[in-house]
């Protein structure tokens, strides 16, 4: 019986034996030490050339250098009409100040910094943070609302400042990245390239004077990115961040728009010197011309900018310029859209002399403009052509239709000539749907007042003009009620 029960425990113990074992080595796993751990492949599956390697380089290298010369600016500003926003409670009183941030870029040593004028617009308190955490205050030096630039000033020295680049020399498809400060996070990249440029006709500057020439570029830019930079793989900044392309949350969905740098140095100089910008205006209306009125006008493709209608005592006022010329260039720089003669010659001062090539009757001529400054108090509606004066309309109010055109007119009565302030012309009535004149943007209430530079006087001056015209383009000229006059091409089957 000892025996058999000195056998039991020496059973029972090896059995405890065994089974701590195995819950030691997990069932037969046995746990390596930390120097016999290698997890993943040994190696990675690509190895990249000298020429990635270098491309990836250049990535790290210009978010290294670039990022500590933007900055955050943080705003307290007035809000407009702070009632009007909770129309549908009455009684509930919202602060008169907000808070909004943004990003901005240094352009010198001792602390001045270009930024979006709609980040520092109506200020109380703008704020500046720097990429070592610093903060200052800033003084507002100047803004250019038609721009959308600003520029703010802290009290610092010795910052590090932002190489500002050629705009001008930009290609669509090369890499950019953009750096900005976007939803209150600091110092953020990202990168894409540019998808256009001379990106106009966006409605972001709500100004007939507006400059809208933008760089497009698919680098995420949101909230906040706006006034940081827009940098090419060499660190120079090329563009300045204002806008991006929102489906309504607010947020990046795909595109974004920057201001070119050219622009953003003529803009920041003048603000620094002198407070303002004394921009210079040429005094013209002007539109782009497209295949009909190219083709009305005797020209082989469509280029240029069609001169609409001259600015009472502006600078062209002066000069042998006319509605209907096509500018060409300006001083040796190929112009195709508005957006491209604007932005030039807003980076241009007053007292500036440029030099247009223009086409005007089948032959090309050079004509000097001197810049004027914009007077706010000037009249802006196009002079009127004192030469061409037309006869009185004595045919009547009878209305014709232009069937293969889309579009039918009446005779002038005389409230209309009073209402419009013309003496002859036709008016139109209605224009069809999907029409020829729908597509060129012709509508009822508009005044032809000119048919392949002739004066019209009545319908049968217009029919007789389109009927010698079958088979090419006819160039009109319209008048809205608001005064405006624009040039109209449309073909005549």
């Amino acid at each position: 019986m000892k025996i058999k029960g000195i056998i039991g425990a020496a059973s029972l113990l090896l059995i405890g034996i065994l089974f701590g074992a195995i819950l030691v080595s997990g069932f037969g796993l046995v746990r390596p030490s930390l120097a016999d751990l290698n997890l993943g492949a040994s190696e990675p599956p690509v190895k990249l050339d000298a020429d990635a390697s270098s491309f990836s380089k250049a990535f790290i290298q210009v978010a290294e250098t670039v990022t500590p010369t933007i900055v955050q600016i943080s705003v307290v500003s007035e809000r407009e009409n702070p009632q009007s926003e909770w129309f549908f409670f009455p009684f509930k009183d919202l602060p008169r100040e907000q808070k909004g941030s943004g990003s901005g870029i240094i352009i010198s040593e001792d602390g001045y910094i270009v930024t979006n004028n709609h980040v520092v617009q109506n200020a109380t308190k703008v704020t500046v943070g720097l990429a070592d955490k610093r903060q200052f205050d800033a003084v507002v030096v100047g803004t250019d609302p038609l721009t959308d630039l600003a520029v703010v000033k802290i009290e610092a020295n010795k910052l590090p400042v932002a190489f500002l680049g050629n705009s001008d020399n930009l290609k669509v498809g090369q890499w950019v990245m953009a750096i900005g400060n976007p939803l209150s996070l600091a110092s953020t990249v990202t990168a894409g390239i540019v998808s256009a440029i001379g990106r106009g006709q966006l409605g972001l500057i709500r100004d007939s004077y507006g400059v809208e020439n933008f760089i497009q570029t698919d680098a995420a830019i949101n909230p906040g990115n706006s006034g940081g930079a827009l940098v090419d793989l060499s660190g120079s900044v090329i563009g300045i961040n204002s806008a991006i392309a929102s489906g309504g949350g607010g947020t990046y969905i795909g595109y974004g728009f920057a201001i070119p740098i050219n622009l953003a140095k003529a803009v920041a100089t003048d603000l620094i010197a002198h407070g303002k910008v004394s921009r210079g205006y040429i005094g013209i209306n002007i539109g782009e011309v497209d295949n009909a009125i190219a083709k009305s006008l005797g020209m082989d493709k469509p280029k240029g900018i069609i001169i609409q209608g001259i600015v009472e005592d502006g600078a062209a006022s002066k000069s042998d310029l006319r509605p209907g010329d096509v500018i060409l260039e300006i001083d040796g720089r190929e112009v195709n859209r508005p957006n491209e003669l604007q932005s030039y010659v807003a980076s241009l001062t007053a007292g500036t002399t440029v030099k247009l090539k223009v086409f005007r009757d089948g032959e090309t001529m050079e004509r000097k403009v001197t810049l004027k400054s914009r007077d706010e108090d000037a009249k802006t509606e196009p002079i009127s052509d004192k030469d061409k004066s037309g006869s009185d309309n004595k045919s009547g109010s009878g209305a014709y239709s232009f069937e293969n055109l889309g579009f039918t007119v009446k005779n002038l009565s005389e409230k209309d000539k009073s209402d419009f302030k013309v003496d002859s012309g036709v008016l139109i009535t209605d224009v069809k749907p999907f029409s020829k004149a729908e597509d060129q943007r012709l509508f009822a209430g508009l005044v032809i007042v000119e048919a392949d530079k002739d004066n019209i006087n009545k319908i049968e001056d217009l029919k007789n003009i389109i009927e010698k015209k079958k088979g090419s383009a006819l160039l009109l000229k319209v008048l809205d009620q608001q005064g405006n006059n624009r040039f109209v091409g449309i073909e005549i089957p």
